[in-house]
């Protein structure tokens, strides 16, 4: 339908100009005695037509920006799904910021393009073929006039089209910079302030923005260089059709009236070549975003489910490393060699060691949030890369060292582990938390909105949210990495009895400084460059007065 208002406002604008050639060709010259009847009657013909193209126009307007807005809703649908399924690894790598662009600017730029372009392609052609043809009828001669303007034109508007293109790319680059830094400055503004680096910080977005400017003002140069030289060859045909259209009429082979519509269709023409000019930067624009919105869509998530895998039910627990090798990037070593562990099902485990050794690497092998490079891992003797991803995660329950709240209430962020919970179940798992009274305490009690990331809250206060968040979701299988890090000593007792509460006949793996806090682990295992070092309880360890006492020595 947008399409074919489009096609009736080119149709109408090419009749308009042979109505007015009716009357000053046809009735004004022919000395009709009903002529002001003509007149009025091609007049009445043609406020229909005009009242039947602004309605159409304002159907293209409408219903073409329309469509465009829910083109640009599925594309940005369709791209956060596909961020949804990228793993850990990727995101390694990734500014937030530069993400972000690609989700917001580039899918403007191509709902831009899929609604304009058909339309400004259908009546500029419309528009230009008819138009010709219409004044090789009225003059041949000084239609190939106008002819010979157009291969000019062609070849400068694609060589100026070349440039907007490399122009706009540098240019949405840029952009996808600027708000890279700008979410790293708000997102660590606490860390800005106390160290007093605000000067250093602006010093940082000012070198983008001047990229920015830069590159803009070189797209800026090839647009201006584009339109304003095709309006520039324009107006030289224009000239040049009244300079010889002048000489036809002195020769008698054109009247007057003839040149008047020569004149109108030369104006009709210049539409479509400015709707040309627009749709070749809509183009370029579109083409831009369009390849940066592939580029995203292309990357495989390197963790998927293979076609065969199954999903998991009634989960014991029993979690299996043979041989499990892994690193990073290829440009890094292994951050574990060959390591073998062997959890029973509602054991419960304490992993120890000095930073960096891998400890946060082999919980977050466990949900395949990264995948082993060499080796498996096995859960309840089923290779954990057979088994659904959702279905897998659904039987892990993570408390991580770097806490995330969402912007919302309190209630909110709980009922995030289990979207269905009463709100008895989520009181419950806040009081196994220790966080029911101080969640009383706040102005809303549950309903208190706790600001982004969480930061109207203490740390302890947060990190006692992400335990009840975890315990909400009451899974078989629990991980706690340093999940007791931010707590006062009297939480941390009570976290800590809550927690030993829940490992209850689950597996349990919780990685911890403070060795305190897993004294009653059923086992310690303590990783060193070599991999596991020394398992045993706290007494076993203590008594071989080896990696295991030195690290307690040092953390007591």
């Amino acid at each position: 339908m947008d399409l074919a208002a489009a096609l009736m406002v080119s149709v109408i604008a090419l009749i308009i100009p042979l109505c007015i050639r009716y009357i000053t060709k046809n009735v004004l010259s022919g000395n009709a005695p009903n002529m002001l009847n003509q007149i009025y009657g091609m007049g009445l013909v043609m406020l229909v037509l005009v009242i039947v193209y602004t309605a159409c126009d304002m159907f293209v307007g409408y219903q073409g920006h329309s469509m465009g807005v829910m083109m640009e809703a599925d594309m940005r649908k369709e791209l956060f799904a596909h961020y949804q399924k990228l793993s850990f690894r990727f995101y390694d790598e990734q500014k937030t910021g530069q993400l972000m662009t690609r989700i917001t600017n580039d899918s403007f730029a191509l709902g831009e393009l899929f609604h304009h372009g058909p339309e400004d392609l259908v009546i500029a052609l419309l528009n230009f073929v008819g138009a010709f043809v219409i004044l090789i009828n009225i003059n041949a001669e000084l239609t190939l006039i106008v002819l010979l303007f157009i291969p000019v034109m062609s070849i400068y508007a694609a060589y100026f089209n070349k440039k907007m293109r490399i122009a706009l790319r540098k240019s949405k680059d840029r952009i996808g910079d600027i708000n890279a830094q700008v979410e790293d400055t708000l997102a660590g503004i606490r860390v800005v302030q106390s160290f007093t680096n605000e000067a250093m910080e602006q010093e940082k977005f000012e070198a983008a923005n001047g990229r920015l400017v830069d590159s803009r003002r070189q797209g800026i140069k090839s647009e201006v260089y584009f339109y304003e030289g095709l309006v520039g060859l324009i107006q030289l045909m224009t000239i040049a059709v009244v300079v010889f259209g002048g000489v036809a009429i002195v020769r008698g082979t054109l009247d007057l009236a003839d040149l008047i519509t020569f004149l109108l269709y030369i104006a009709l023409l210049i539409e479509p070549i400015k709707r040309f000019g627009n749709f070749a930067r809509l183009y370029q624009e579109g083409m831009t975003g369009f390849e940066r919105f592939m580029e995203m869509l292309e990357i495989e998530p390197d963790i998927i489910d293979s076609p065969q895998a199954i999903p998991i039910n009634n989960v014991k627990g029993h979690i299996e490393f043979n041989d499990v090798t892994f690193r990073y990037t290829d440009r890094q070593g292994d951050v574990l060699n060959s390591l073998s562990l062997d959890i029973k099902a509602g054991e419960f485990i304490a992993l120890v060691g000095h930073s960096g050794i891998g400890k946060t690497t082999v919980c977050s092998l466990i949900p395949r949030f990264y995948e082993a490079n060499a080796g498996s891992i096995t859960l309840d003797g089923v290779d954990i890369r057979t088994i659904q991803l959702a279905s897998l995660r659904n039987q892990i329950g993570i408390v991580q060292q770097d806490i995330y709240l969402f912007p919302g209430t309190v209630l909110e962020n709980i009922q995030y582990g289990k979207e269905n919970a009463t709100m008895e179940e989520i009181v419950d798992a806040a009081k196994k938390a220790n966080a029911h009274q101080f969640i009383l305490d706040l102005p809303n009690g549950y309903e208190t909105d706790i600001g982004q990331r969480g930061v109207k809250l203490s740390g302890g206060q947060k990190q006692r949210l992400s335990i009840a968040r975890a315990f909400l979701k009451n899974p078989p299988i629990l991980i706690f990495d340093e999940a007791t890090s931010s707590l006062d000593n009297e939480s941390e007792q009570a976290i800590q009895a809550s927690l030993e509460l829940l490992a209850h006949n689950r597996t349990t793996i919780v990685i911890a400084h403070r060795l305190s806090t897993i004294r009653n682990a059923q086992r310690i295992i303590v990783l060193t460059e070599n991999g596991i070092e020394e398992q045993g309880t706290h007494q076993e360890l203590m008594a071989l007065n080896g990696q295991y006492a030195s690290l307690h020595e040092y953390t007591v």
